[in-house]
């Protein structure tokens, strides 16, 4: 099982969704701390590190494992035209 941790400009966007959104969001990431990758991810390319992402509607959640740490470290969460 991995830790979950979220960035700051990750906590900042999520304050300003609908809670309903919320909910769907968190609960993605929180499946992510059991499997950290599902079978709808996929690696953002052009990026030196190994940065995945994963889909909840039209937003984005962008990840870093780190497998040392048993770390998942939340980098981005945003929607889609402004996520890359």
């Amino acid at each position: 099982m991995f830790d979950i941790e979220l960035s700051p400009q990750s906590k900042k966007f999520l304050k300003k969704l609908d809670k309903n959104l919320i909910i769907r969001i968190i609960n993605k990431i929180e499946k992510l701390s059991t499997d950290p990758f599902p079978t709808n991810v996929k690696r953002v390319v052009n990026r030196k590190e190994k940065i995945f992402r994963v889909r909840v509607g039209e937003y984005r959640i962008q990840y870093t494992v780190n497998y040392n740490n048993k770390l998942i470290y939340i980098s981005d969460v945003n929607k889609r035209p402004r996520a890359y």
